[in-house]
C-alpha cells in the first residue's frame, strides 16, 4: 500500500508543459515553482508528434493541444495559446502569431510584421499581445484564464532576452520593449504574466479536485 501511494504521489506531481520553446517553458517554471511540481516539457516527450491547432480561438487551440498530450500522457497538461493582435492589420497575426510567416520562425514572422507596417506612423501602431492558459487533466478536469497586455510595435528590434515578438513589443509605461526586460519584469507585466497570476489563484482547487 505504501509503494502505491507513493506512485501516485509522484505521478501528481507532474505537470507537462506543452511547448518544445526553452524560453517559454522557462516562464512558466519559474511561475510555478513554489508548487514544487516537477515540470517537463514536450522535448521530454519525443514521440508525440505535433498536434494540428485547428481551432479558431485561442482558447480553441490551447484546449485542442492539452487534451491530446494528458490522453497520451496520462498526466496534466498546461498548454497556452498566445498572439499579437495589430489594430492596424485588423488584429494580425492573431492565432497565427507562430507561423505568420512560415513554421515558428521568429526572424521571418518580425520580419513580415515590419513590412506589412512599414508606412504605418507611430500613433497607429497599437498592439496587444493575448494569451490563453488552458490546464487539462487525463480526467478532463479544465482550467481557462486569460491575460493581455498593451503596447506599440517600433520598426526595429530592440533587446535579447525575450522570443516571439518580444524584441518589438514596446510598453511605454515601462520605457522598455518585451525583449529588454528581465524575466521577473516580464513575468509581472506580461500576457502570460498576468493569465498565470489569474492561473495561480485557481490553481490548487484546481490540481486538487
Amino acid at each position: 500500500m505504501t509503494i502505491k501511494v507513493r506512485q501516485r504521489q509522484m505521478t501528481h506531481s507532474e505537470l507537462i508543459i506543452a511547448t518544445r520553446n526553452a524560453g517559454k517553458a522557462r516562464e512558466f517554471r519559474e511561475m510555478l515553482a513554489p508548487k514544487g511540481i516537477i515540470i517537463k516539457t514536450l522535448a521530454d516527450f519525443p514521440n508525440i508528434g505535433d498536434i494540428a491547432e485547428t481551432g479558431t480561438t485561442f482558447e480553441e487551440n490551447a484546449t485542442i493541444k492539452a487534451t491530446a498530450i494528458a490522453q497520451q500522457t496520462s498526466l496534466p497538461v498546461l498548454a497556452d495559446d498566445s498572439g499579437l493582435q495589430v489594430a492596424a492589420l485588423n488584429g494580425e497575426p492573431g492565432i497565427y502569431s507562430a507561423r505568420y510567416a512560415g513554421d515558428h520562425d521568429d526572424a521571418a514572422n518580425n520580419q513580415k510584421l515590419l513590412t506589412k507596417l512599414a508606412t504605418v506612423p507611430a500613433d497607429q501602431r497599437q498592439a496587444v499581445f493575448h494569451s490563453t492558459l488552458v490546464l487539462v487533466k487525463p480526467s478532463g478536469a479544465k482550467l481557462v484564464v486569460d491575460g493581455e497586455v498593451s503596447g506599440e510595435i517600433l520598426t526595429a528590434p530592440r533587446g535579447d532576452n525575450g522570443f516571439g515578438y518580444d524584441p518589438l513589443f514596446y510598453i511605454p509605461e515601462a520605457h522598455k520593449t518585451m525583449a529588454e526586460m528581465t524575466d521577473h519584469e516580464k513575468n509581472a507585466i506580461s500576457h502570460r504574466g498576468r493569465a498565470a497570476e489569474k492561473m495561480m489563484q485557481q490553481f490548487d482547487s484546481w490540481w486538487e479536485a
